[in-house]
């Protein structure tokens, strides 16, 4: 078999919105993708305490499972400055400057919650409120769906055998990960739970398969529910589960082209 390399790195500075792709990072350990899920947008509540910070289920927030809109938007993050851009795409796939602002601040994170008020009103229950905690660069609090904080890894083998079932193409970033690999068998991934592994210099360990919701219907570049990818996993395969979620072992560099060796 060849060797199985990272064909692509992800991360998603606000949870619900678009994946931004780096060609390497670095990482400490027990944490995640530097600003991966450092922010999310609370859906009408303003029970989150940055101060104390807890894990919610991701229903509080906005989110892709069910508020399929946002996949109409683009967002680009600046690490020094803070600054999110966000644009939006129309029917030609053109995308334009809607809104910005530092959300690493109060006033920054009002100018983009204008626009949102505005964009999402038929989805919110009330007033939506963009929420982080400080050092959310990495060893801060992430918004993942698990209260783990972890890196997100997709098998693109895996994918390709979910196309043989659907009959058409499935786009990976579908399913949002951190970490993209190719050169592994399909679905061997799924038994590497509680297994340690290395990518690169990077050492981790598999704590969680990846239990997939109605998100991974929305067609992300479409913006459309145009598949039913957990029960299209359920029936063909007997789980609804793509991707393995990673704990981070020690402090290390990833990049795109590492080699990814798979547990003894």
């Amino acid at each position: 078999m060849a060797d199985s390399r990272v064909t692509a790195l992800y991360r998603y500075p606000v949870k619900g919105l678009s994946p931004e792709e780096l060609p390497k990072v670095s990482l400490k350990a027990g944490g995640t993708m530097p600003w991966d899920r450092a922010f999310a947008i609370e859906n009408g509540t303003t029970d989150f305490d940055p101060a104390d910070p807890q894990y919610f289920p991701k229903t509080k927030f906005l989110m892709l499972a069910k508020n399929e809109r946002l996949a109409t938007l683009e967002t680009r993050f600046d690490d020094d400055s803070g600054t999110l851009t966000v644009l939006r795409r129309d029917k030609g796939g053109k995308a334009k400057q809607v809104a910005k602002g530092d959300i690493t601040s109060r006033i920054g994170r009002q100018l983009i919650e204008h626009f949102l008020t505005s964009y999402m009103e038929d989805d919110l229950r009330g007033p939506p409120r963009i929420v982080t905690v400080p050092d959310a660069a990495g060893a801060g609090f992430s918004f993942s769906d698990v209260p783990m904080k972890v890196l997100s890894l997709i098998n693109l083998a895996s994918v390709r055998d979910l196309e043989r079932v659907t009959g058409e193409p499935v786009d990976p970033l579908r399913f949002r990960g951190n970490v993209y690999v190719d050169g592994l068998p399909a679905w061997s991934e799924l038994e590497w739970e509680n297994k340690t592994f290395s990518i690169g210099s990077l050492k981790v360990k598999g704590i969680l398969r990846t239990q997939r919701c109605a998100a991974t219907n929305v067609n992300p570049t479409t913006a459309k529910r145009d598949m039913n990818v957990p029960q299209t996993l359920r029936i063909g395969y007997g789980h609804m589960d793509m991707g393995l979620y990673c704990e981070v072992l020690e402090d290390g560099n990833l990049a795109t082209g590492d080699v990814l060796t798979p547990p003894a």
